[in-house]
């Protein structure tokens, strides 16, 4: 028998079918995919970082001990190669494993973990935003929110997004919980309107809507319900012909609001100036928007410690300590901020991240009456 293997081979399948049929009982293990599977993140150790977005689009972090302590006074050190049109505008610390929203002009919303942003020299531009989240054709971003523990998100924080129509719309923070790479939309909105920024809210804090024709509404954020992420949001404030929302400030302290036209004039006015609405009404004037002035570019809240970035259509980019700009009232026409060349219009404004260092033209004749 041993010398014969397709005999060895019977015998012993013969057996196994007896013992099968006398001992045999159903299956009692049971078969799964392999436990948890392994993330990137599992590998990932906490580490504070510092993000750094740059008014051109350049976002890049770096670990926080390549910025070393300085005495008040000191020089600081360069944070970013930046070339004369290009400045940062944003700058968060954030630990690797904290989330950050990013949210486009076509209510697209991404998420990205800090740990997969582009790590790179203390002095680089880093990775263009646009390659980042693979923008679509005209697709810009319009705001950066950075959330820790996102998973474990609750309603006690909302994310409030502003339209250029005007429109404006409180979505629960937890809402935004299940990311997709390529990104999901954050708000239903028109063909011919778009997002033109995104905060998160506390449930106590105060909205400010500027337009481009120079009205205002100041409205509380109680007054604003929230709703579901694919909501297409309330009425802010009623817009007059050919006009549109070009800022927009939500604010929980009563610092100054800075409104800047595009012949480069402008003011600082205290947010007490400003009376409490309701939302959706037409609101009052900010700013006159006559010949002199020219049209509202936008609206930042502003404290005397901040550096306003103005950007002409020509790429010229002036830095504007806030403390030389004194605040006066609403009912005023402002005044001259800037000397523009012929041609030469102010297209957007920013305030520079502090701790960041620029180089830049420095401010011409700023607060001058004219």
């Amino acid at each position: 028998v041993l010398s014969d293997d397709s005999l060895v081979m019977q015998i012993v399948r013969e057996e196994f079918e007896q013992i099968r049929e006398e001992y045999g009982d159903e299956r009692r293990s049971e078969i799964i995919d392999a436990p948890d599977e392994i993330l990137p993140e599992d590998m990932i150790s906490p580490e504070e970082m510092v993000v750094t977005v740059s008014h051109a689009g350049y976002i890049k972090r770096n670990p926080i001990t390549l910025y070393r302590a300085q005495r008040r006074g000191g020089k600081g050190v360069k944070g970013m190669k930046t070339i004369e049109e290009d400045f940062v505008t944003k700058l968060y610390t954030a630990s690797t494993l904290d989330t950050f929203l990013f949210f486009t002009n076509r209510a697209r919303v991404f998420w990205r973990k800090v740990y997969q942003l582009p790590l790179a020299g203390r002095a680089a531009r880093g990775k263009a935003v646009v390659n980042l989240l693979e923008l679509g054709e005209g697709e810009k971003l319009a705001a950066i929110l950075p959330v820790a523990n996102l998973a474990e998100a609750d309603d006690s924080q909302t994310v409030l997004t502003v339209t250029k129509l005007g429109r404006v719309k409180k979505t629960s923070i937890a809402e935004y919980k299940r990311p997709l790479r390529k990104g999901k939309f954050g708000l239903t909105i028109k063909e011919n309107d778009e997002i033109l920024t995104a905060c998160i809210t506390s449930g106590n804090d105060h909205i400010f809507l500027v337009t481009r024709n120079g009205k205002s509404i100041h409205f509380h954020e109680s007054d604003v319900r929230t709703m579901g992420r694919l909501a297409a949001g309330v009425k802010g404030i009623t817009l007059g012909d050919d006009d549109e929302v070009v800022g927009a400030v939500v604010r929980s302290s009563d610092d100054s609001i800075l409104t800047v036209t595009e012949n480069g004039y402008g003011k600082r006015t205290a947010v007490s100036e400003y009376r409490t609405q309701k939302r959706g009404g037409m609101g009052v004037f900010a700013i006159s928007t006559s010949e002199r002035n020219g049209k509202v570019v936008g609206a930042l809240q502003v404290q005397d410690e901040d550096q306003v970035m103005l950007i002409a259509n020509s790429g010229k980019v002036i830095r504007m300590p806030m403390d030389t700009v004194r605040i006066i009232g609403r009912n005023t026409q402002g005044v001259r901020l800037i000397n523009l060349e012929k041609g030469e219009k102010v297209v957007a404004l920013s305030i520079l991240a502090r701790d960041s260092e620029v180089e830049g033209e420095e401010p011409g004749d700023e607060g001058i009456e004219d």
